[in-house]
């Protein structure tokens, strides 16, 4: 079985988002770690290691992405893009948690890569609930890729 270190990197731009997400994630005691980038550009940076990420070491990967769409700088549809071309984050799941239910955005992100697509509930019981029941497939219940799955 693969170490599983339970690092979330969590990618969103709404404050009261993110608070609710990692209060959830906390709550349910699922990951070790909690990573925020508030922008496309941000989350780039942390899993490549640039910017004020470059003392990161790239085989310290997230075991699961949560990816807004609704980004500045840099989009979710283009993060994914980019994290998806490139084999050292090819692998990582990336699920997409988004108001968004648009029938284009669904297929866009399927078709460069998204692991999941989850519309963000608006009632707070509801999100706490579909973040923790996220949070136990991808860190508990799911088998992680090994470090092979990845480029050096």
């Amino acid at each position: 079985m693969a170490y599983r270190n339970n690092q979330i990197l969590l990618v969103d731009d709404s404050p009261s988002d993110v608070e609710l997400t990692v209060h959830a994630l906390r709550q349910g005691r699922l990951a070790t770690s909690i990573a925020v980038a508030e922008d496309g550009e941000q989350a780039l940076d942390y899993l490549f290691c640039r910017g004020i990420h470059q003392g990161r070491s790239p085989c310290d990967r997230p075991s699961l992405v949560l990816l807004d769409l609704n980004l500045p700088k840099v989009d979710g549809l283009q993060v994914l893009k980019t994290l998806r071309a490139d084999e050292r984050t090819r692998a990582i799941p990336i699920v997409i948690l988004t108001s968004s239910k648009e029938t284009k955005d669904i297929i866009a992100c399927y078709r460069l890569g998204a692991s999941a697509f989850i519309q963000k509930p608006v009632d707070f019981e509801e999100f706490r609930n579909t973040i923790q029941e996220t949070g136990a497939f991808w860190l508990v219940r799911n088998e992680p890729p090994p470090p092979e799955a990845f480029a050096a």
